[in-house]
């Protein structure tokens, strides 16, 4: 039980950790590709052999 009192407060700042990150690259744009999808969806071309 002893051992809760840190493990507790190390996960919820983990957990904060992840979710500032997130938030950063919610922000920074990361997650933006209107044009790459709308291409990409319409093309009959499959990409057999990606970019290393």
């Amino acid at each position: 039980m002893e051992m809760l009192v840190y493990l507790i407060p190390i996960s919820l700042f983990l957990g904060g950790l992840g979710l500032a990150a997130f938030f950063w690259a919610l922000r920074s744009r990361q997650f933006d590709d209107p044009e790459g999808d709308s291409r990409r969806i319409l093309s009959d071309d499959w990409d057999d052999h990606p970019r290393p």
